[in-house]
């Protein structure tokens, strides 16, 4: 993978500067904390420490957050990368019977997992953690997702491959919880619609009792939640089971074990399907490049009450949209 050498250099000199639990976590270039120790993040997703601030918490070593011009998460647009059977790539990952550790980093919750392999272009990879972000950082085709999964591989020489799969919630686009009436957007209004039912008349229905609508997403969520023909029509077995461990992890720091993992069935959703592909970066800090993106096209589902139990924990953790490949970084020039 072109880039890979330099991706190492980069994250050994970023991580001997700054303690961070990076997507690279848990591998040769980070290794995990020893003696049951969790790492905890110092960056963040909003303020001081988001996004748009990362490369100032360490300029030396998070240079690439506002300078780099292959970054992630990037819109998966169709025909815009290349595309990769599942066939190709080999994937094979056992289950983990006795369970996982599952982590809370502050940033993000994630599950031990350094088993698993999988093949792209002459390297070998074995699947060390895979971690979760809400909403989703890729777009599809321009939406945001429920969440998105983060799978990270690693191999012998430390390169590293991400495989990013997309996680609706069960009762589909713009759901409220269970039992429900699911919320609709208002139709678009014609300016005279707009001069007849002003701002001052929607709020005193609201205020009424009367016509209270919500926009599109998950509860009320302020994002829209997209549900593709692709997307998963019940929930993952495999991820209500990851998940229903997520109020023991509720503290960052803190870790627990989960039942019993069966992977079959990620696999077999997987290798039904095929993955977009592009050589980005991590999608936190220091946000190096010469990671190579494998977005698959296939999705996992939950229930609605365990997207809002992950919710309370997880919080907000997805940075936003970067450019297109090559193009100069949306922060670039912009004064710390």
């Amino acid at each position: 993978m072109a880039g890979s050498i330099s991706l190492r250099a980069l994250l050994l000199s970023a991580f001997a500067s700054e303690a961070i639990a990076s997507c690279a976590y848990g591998t040769l270039l980070q290794p995990r904390a020893e003696g049951g120790k969790v790492e905890v993040n110092t960056f963040g997703y909003t303020g001081k420490i988001g996004p748009t601030n990362w490369n100032a918490l360490d300029p030396q070593a998070n240079a690439l957050c506002s300078t780099g011009v292959n970054q992630s998460p990037i819109d998966m647009v169709a025909g815009a990368n290349a595309m990769v059977p599942a066939s190709q790539l080999g994937l094979e990952i056992p289950d983990m019977l006795e369970g996982a550790e599952f982590e809370n980093l502050g940033t993000t919750v994630e599950v031990v997992a350094g088993k698993g392999t999988m093949s792209f272009q002459n390297n070998s990879f074995t699947l060390q953690q895979f971690h979760f972000h809400l909403p989703s950082e890729h777009l599809d085709a321009g939406k945001s997702m429920a969440m998105e999964m983060h799978m990270v591989w690693e191999s012998a020489d430390a390169k590293i491959a991400v495989v990013g799969v997309f996680i609706d919630v069960d009762d589909g686009a713009g759901g409220s919880p269970a039992g429900n009436a699911t919320a609709t957007a208002p139709p678009a209004a014609t300016p005279a619609a707009r001069k007849r039912d002003g701002f001052t008349k929607v709020v005193r229905k609201s205020t009424e009792g009367k016509d209270k609508r919500q926009l599109p997403g998950v509860g009320g969520s302020f994002f829209h939640v997209n549900a593709p023909t692709t997307a998963a029509t019940t929930a993952s077995n495999l991820l209500e089971t990851v998940f229903g461990s997520v109020g023991e992890i509720s503290e960052p720091g803190t870790l627990t074990k989960t039942k019993g993992l069966s992977m079959a069935e990620l696999v077999s959703t997987l290798a039904a399907g095929s993955f977009q592909t592009y050589e980005g970066s991590l999608t936190t800090p220091p946000c190096s490049e010469g990671v190579r993106w494998l977005v698959s096209d296939q999705k996992l589902s939950i229930k609605t009450s365990t997207f809002h139990s992950v919710q309370s924990v997880i919080g907000f953790n997805s940075r936003f949209p970067q450019g297109a490949l090559g193009e100069p970084n949306a922060l670039a020039g912009i004064a710390a």
